[in-house]
């Protein structure tokens, strides 16, 4: 976000001699490359899900909705690369009126990218709830008209919100919300996961009745939101330390991570493709056509 890399810019030398850690500076191209491989391996899942029936679903809408989020975070950086590369090479006024449009629009999108993780995150949580405690009546209450409704609904919202938060992104409200949403998350996903083991202790012996697919989904979903955290938790860390403690030594310490901590969230929109085809033989079938140029059946 540019409001993240001004207060970053803006850091007291003072703080900068007292933490005694150097500015970590990634080459471009490396964020780049990355974001390149992020953008083709979520747009491979989008088209297997579109170009094979078996795996229209909800729970695949869904993986969908996350792997668009995944999508435009590393467009985001792409997106950024080619801003910089006109400014550099004098197509663009440094702070002219289409550069900050511009720059509005591409911080729009990394927001967007994080809000719809989030949300993508938690219907997925919310359907293996579903599909584990509720399987008899599940295909009657997520039914594929209700699954594209609310995600339509949902990234109506994001995109409202991610717009809203940039016009108002020099605001410490925004910057609250913004962070809050991550650690909200966390606290819905992880009541449906104390729920789901009080449940399960008093219902053992239906659960083994489910089928296997069900409770390999919610082990999907469990490597999904440790990568999500590992990924992300850094960045929204280092958006904190900035809006409260920008002058303190520690504080700038970690805040010279900034280039990593962005790295790590490229990083994710090209490890959750992989988990995807690790963990359903039927996506990584439909990766190998692809792939192969077969047709699909």
């Amino acid at each position: 976000m540019k409001h993240i890399i001004n207060l970053y810019e803006n850091i007291s030398d003072t703080a900068r001699n007292n933490s005694d850690c150097p500015h970590v500076v990634l080459p471009e191209e490396i964020f780049f490359i990355i974001s390149i491989i992020g953008v083709l391996e979520n747009l491979m899942v989008l088209l297997a899900v579109i170009k094979n029936k078996n795996l229209q679903s909800p729970m695949y809408f869904f993986i969908c909705s996350l792997a668009i989020s995944d999508m435009l975070g590393s467009l985001y950086k792409i997106l950024e690369n080619i801003l910089i590369m006109f400014r550099n090479m004098g197509y663009l006024k440094p702070r002219g009126n289409f550069e900050t449009t511009a720059d509005d629009i591409i911080d729009s999108l990394f927001i967007l990218s994080l809000l719809g993780s989030i949300f993508s995150l938690s219907m997925i949580a919310a359907d293996r709830y579903l599909t584990i405690f509720h399987a008899l009546q599940y295909h009657s209450i997520v039914t594929m008209r209700r699954v594209i409704v609310v995600l339509m609904v949902t990234w109506m919202g994001c995109m409202g919100s991610a717009i809203t938060m940039v016009i108002f992104s020099h605001h410490i409200p925004t910057v609250i919300t913004f962070t809050s949403l991550f650690p909200l998350m966390l606290v819905f996903i992880l009541c449906l996961y104390v729920h789901m083991f009080l449940l399960a202790r008093s219902h053992a012996r239906k659960i083994l009745t489910l089928p296997r697919a069900n409770m390999k989904g919610a082990i999907t979903l469990t490597i999904l939101l440790g990568v999500f955290i590992f990924c992300w938790a850094p960045f929204v860390l280092h958006v904190l330390l900035m809006t409260f403690c920008p002058n303190n030594p520690y504080c700038a310490c970690y805040m010279s991570l900034f280039q990593v901590n962005g790295m790590l969230i490229m990083c994710n929109a090209v490890i959750d493709p992989f988990i995807y085809a690790f963990r359903s033989p039927e996506l990584r079938d439909a990766f190998k056509k692809m792939i192969f140029c077969s047709r699909y059946q």
